[in-house]
């Protein structure tokens, strides 16, 4: 076994390797700008981006038309719901979304909120649910966008997207989700699940780092957030990172293949590892809903335990404490804090994220390794 042994795939996954044999190419030979028209190096590089645009339609049930390449999904979020806001502002400017939203759904609501927008941010229960009654309450005449997540980074919640669509568009109103979690972990269907805008990222679906995509409803218009080029139909100019999009396409094709019966393998993992260390430790308990949640993600409540000196000594694995991306924030998380955990129950809770390369082997390794590292805290007080 490699060690640390990598269980912190929901902040990135590693780069395929078919993946990587498929950019390889656009790196080197075929190096052409996709947007030069008249010679064999720019067709060769725009047939490589329409290919990946048919993959990554065909991961999402979408039209290859729909779908507009970005830097990854924070880029994608800031599109979506800033051009939507800009898009319908004489229709309203009311935004709903959610408590435990990743903080580029959040950040970017906080800036609109500043040009004069109105947002509704809906709390969660204790295992991260929403109220759709309360959801369906909270809508106002001008309401433009709903924004939910299809599963949470954090503690693996998912949200049943259709229902909420049905709420949203029988009330003219617009759905976005941020799909970045469940997109290659989760059948996700856009036209089944009649979605609006949806959000994505290469390397959370062992892609690479830098590039995403954003699915947008044929015949819906938003305002473009970046101008100077008009690529992409004019909703995102700038160059465009060929390698990037032929990796992002590939691992979509990968994870079309492969999804079903990946799900089925990581949700037993993940069951091993939660049954090995609640059955060891008592104060241990799942943070979330333990129903609805993606297969490869269990974020564990550790009890009152110094939670940074046990992310500290669990060093032969990697894991985190939340998500990645407010990792150098020195408060609890948001997310558990909404579930309704005080601030020590927080700080103790472990995200574990499991993926292509987690083995039966690691997770016996890791169940064993944890039970040694509380057990010897146990005994010097670190409580």
């Amino acid at each position: 076994m490699k060690y640390p042994i990598y269980m912190d795939y929901n902040a990135t996954t590693p780069l395929d390797k078919e993946v990587l044999e498929a950019m390889l190419p656009y790196l080197t030979d075929h190096f052409g700008n996709a947007a030069s028209r008249f010679h064999a190096y720019g067709w060769k590089a725009a047939e490589a981006v329409d290919l990946a645009r048919q993959q990554v339609a065909g991961l999402l049930g979408a039209s290859e038309k729909e779908i507009v390449f970005t830097s990854g999904a924070t880029e994608s979020v800031n599109l979506a719901i800033k051009g939507v806001y800009e898009a319908f502002s004489r229709k309203g400017n009311h935004i709903i979304t959610v408590a435990t939203e990743h903080k580029a759904v959040l950040d970017t609501c906080q800036h609109l909120e500043k040009s004069g927008a109105e947002i509704t941010y809906l709390p969660v229960d204790s295992e991260g649910n929403i109220d759709l009654t309360l959801l369906e309450a909270s809508i106002r005449p001008t309401t433009i966008l709903i924004s939910v997540m299809a599963a949470n980074n954090e503690i693996g919640v998912t949200y049943p997207l259709k229902t909420i669509t049905e709420i949203a568009h029988r009330h003219q109103v617009l759905f976005h989700t941020d799909a970045t979690q469940a997109v290659g972990k989760l059948l996700i269907d856009v036209i089944a699940d009649e979605i609006d805008l949806l959000s994505m990222s290469a390397h959370k679906l062992y892609g690479p780092k830098g590039v995403g995509a954003l699915y947008i409803r044929k015949k819906l218009n938003i305002v473009a957030q970046q101008d100077g080029g008009k690529h992409e139909r004019g909703l995102r100019s700038g160059t465009l990172n060929v390698p990037g999009i032929v990796g992002l396409g590939k691992a979509c094709e990968i994870c079309q293949q492969r999804m079903t019966r990946e799900a089925i393998r990581l949700g037993a993992l993940r069951d091993s590892l939660e049954n090995g260390i609640l059955g060891a430790i008592p104060e241990t308990k799942i943070n979330g809903n333990i129903t609805y949640r993606l297969p490869n993600t269990s974020n564990i409540c550790f009890g009152r335990i110094d939670g940074e000196q046990l992310l500290m000594s669990l060093n032969e694995i990697a894991v985190s404490n939340g998500s990645a991306c407010n990792s150098a924030s020195t408060e609890p998380s948001y997310v558990l804090k909404a579930l309704g955990l005080d601030d020590d129950s927080a700080y103790g809770s472990i995200r574990f994220s499991l993926g292509r390369m987690t083995k039966p082997e690691d997770i016996d390794f890791a169940i064993k390794h944890i039970i040694e590292v509380v057990n010897r805290m146990q005994k010097v007080r670190v409580f």
